[in-house]
């Protein structure tokens, strides 16, 4: 069976939803099994042990990364996850403009340099997901599921 860890960083608990959703969308649409983690309690070596690894970081005031996701932030330029498929998904505020969801395109970055397969573009999400975000979040986690298939083919 097909593994996944999403990690999520939430202040407001939209980017928990976004992380419930794909895990959802991953258990019941897909048959992973999936674990899904507070971005404080997890480790990027954790990304070893799964198929599929997904951040859903939310975006801070001017484009800031989550405070309590640094270490994770930092840690994960140090993992090597070849053969890993990841996708990137997770809110912010238009009100920023330039700086909407960038913590997303920054994980996403980050994970082009570990070595792991992109499996799907990243998604952001104007606050709280609504029902096209919904839509958008099963396109995702289909992507992604279809990508680690073929990876481990």
């Amino acid at each position: 069976m097909m593994k996944a860890l999403v990690v999520y960083a939430t202040i407001t608990g939209n980017n928990k939803d976004v992380a419930d959703l794909i895990a959802e969308s991953l258990e019941d649409d897909h048959d992973v099994d999936v674990e899904t983690t507070e971005i404080s309690l997890a480790d990027p070596a954790d990304f070893e042990d799964v198929d599929i690894c997904v951040v859903c970081p939310y975006t801070y005031d001017e484009g800031a990364l989550p405070d309590e996701g640094m270490d994770f932030f930092d840690d994960l330029q140090e993992e090597e996850l070849d053969g890993k498929v990841y996708g990137v998904a997770g809110s912010g505020d238009t009100f920023y403009g330039d700086d909407f969801c960038k913590a997303v395109d920054e994980f996403g970055k980050v994970f082009d340099g570990t070595g792991a397969t992109k499996g799907s573009e990243n998604v952001h999400i104007n606050l709280a997901p609504d029902s096209e975000d919904v839509k958008k979040l099963d396109k995702f986690t289909a992507e992604l599921v279809k990508k680690a298939e073929e990876l481990n083919a």
